[in-house]
């Protein structure tokens, strides 16, 4: 069953625009995946500490779809990669926020608020 993840990678700021689109398309071609991976380019930023000798990296967020059994090589060729300083992988469940809620839910919510408002 495919899931969407969301992957936020630091790149060495040292590598050139190419050499991080290189990069990305080597690891995202392990996925496996049919579906469109969208990047999104934050570009050098400064780091919030200090990593060994390094001050600032270049920022990458991804979205895609992919097989669950994939991702052991997939983290495994983002940890061997050295212009790779830091990475984090995660299921992408829903956009910012909690998640909607359906209309029994809201009725109850607004039910248990007015029993509240009464209480008061």
């Amino acid at each position: 069953m495919s899931r969407e993840y969301e992957a936020v990678y630091i790149f060495d700021a040292g590598l050139e625009d190419a050499a991080i689109n290189d990069k990305l398309a080597k690891h995202h071609g392990l996925l496996g995946t049919q579906q469109e991976i969208t990047l999104d380019h934050w570009g050098r930023r400064q780091l919030a500490y200090k990593i060994g000798t390094k001050e600032t990296g270049y920022y990458v967020i991804a979205r895609f779809h992919a097989e669950a059994k994939v991702l052991p090589e997939y983290e495994r060729s983002l940890k061997l990669d050295d212009s790779v300083i830091r990475y984090l992988i995660t299921v992408r469940e829903h956009d910012l926020g909690a998640p909607p809620m359906t209309e029994e839910q809201l009725a109850a919510r607004r039910k248990t608020d007015d029993d509240d408002d009464d209480e008061e």
